[in-house]
């Protein structure tokens, strides 16, 4: 049991992703990005730290927003920004999706 615990990474699905909150310029629709801490991450220069880049685009708003993360040698986020467009958290995101239904 253990084995495939391991494999399919039973019990450590919330420590493995990272979920984001992203409302690109001129729009209102918020977009959720994951990052997966294992899989997503690329070994930054000083090969001690890692980063993260990933392009957010929704389906009704044609500009999209660069989401920006540093992770230190365990993985752990030190640092995050976002180009055209802002962070907000998951409170943005429910009342748009309670917006859109």
């Amino acid at each position: 049991m253990g084995f495939f615990r391991r494999l399919f990474g039973g019990g450590r699905a919330v420590d493995r992703y990272v979920t984001y909150y992203v409302r690109p310029k001129r729009c209102s629709e918020v977009l959720a990005v994951r990052v997966d801490r294992y899989n997503d991450l690329s070994l930054s220069d000083d090969g001690k730290s890692y980063f993260v880049r990933k392009i957010a685009r929704g389906e009704r708003c044609p500009f999209p927003a660069e989401l920006l993360i540093d992770f230190n040698g365990s993985r752990v986020e030190v640092h995050v920004d976002v180009q055209d467009g802002e962070l907000v958290d998951e409170a943005a995101y429910q009342a748009y999706l309670g917006q859109r239904a």
